[in-house]
């Protein structure tokens, strides 16, 4: 008896040296490959699980492959600052089903420089398209009236690649009012999008 006494007080043990939520990673890295390089990217699978998991998703299935970095956002008082737009470009031939809207308010997440973020039309539409903030960017988070946007990482390397793709020249005209000359004339070629192990 004291044997099988031994093993239950040696399993406990083990077991009480991982916390309780030790459940998985809090974050993943992912590579996203352009033709200008790499730019490499954090998701936090605790804070913000259906956004992260929405594009690991994407990334695992191939579906960014091939896409671009498509719009150049640049503020009008600063033009060192703004955000840049990428992915499947609502191409529904690459597009999974949308996902719950994961407003900062509820994540705790906010747009800072080098967040990355999901883009949508309305709350509940984010498919495959996300965008990467460059400078502060707190309009961009929920606040009274509006739900703001889903952001779910931070760029960990690769920040002067953000800034060139801002930089791009952009075409006068634009699809909506909203997004008037921010449609890079040469969009940049996303190559790949890679979770790092």
């Amino acid at each position: 008896m004291s044997g099988l006494f031994r093993v239950l007080i040696g399993l406990l043990l083990a077991l009480s040296a991982f916390p309780a939520n030790a459940a998985g990673p809090a974050t993943a890295r992912v590579r996203i490959e352009t033709s200008l390089g790499a730019i490499v990217v954090e998701v936090d699978l605790k804070r913000a699980p259906v956004t992260s998991a929405n594009f690991l998703a994407y990334a695992e299935e191939k579906r960014f492959d091939g896409t671009t970095f498509y719009r150049a956002a640049r503020n009008k008082g600063d033009p060192t600052r703004g955000l840049i737009q990428g992915g499947i470009d609502s191409k529904v031939r690459k597009a999974r089903w949308p996902i719950d809207h994961e407003p900062t308010s509820k994540t705790g997440l906010r747009h800072v420089d080098g967040t990355l973020s999901m883009a949508r039309n309305a709350p509940g539409s984010a498919m495959g398209d996300f965008f990467i903030t460059i400078g502060p960017s707190a309009y961009l988070d929920a606040r009274d009236g509006s739900p703001g946007y889903a952001a779910f990482g931070r760029v960990v390397s690769g920040m002067a690649i953000v800034h060139r793709i801002l930089a791009l020249p952009t075409w006068p005209g634009g699809r909506s009012i909203t997004t008037k000359g921010q449609h890079i004339k040469q969009p940049i070629r996303i190559i790949s999008v890679r979770r790092i192990r």
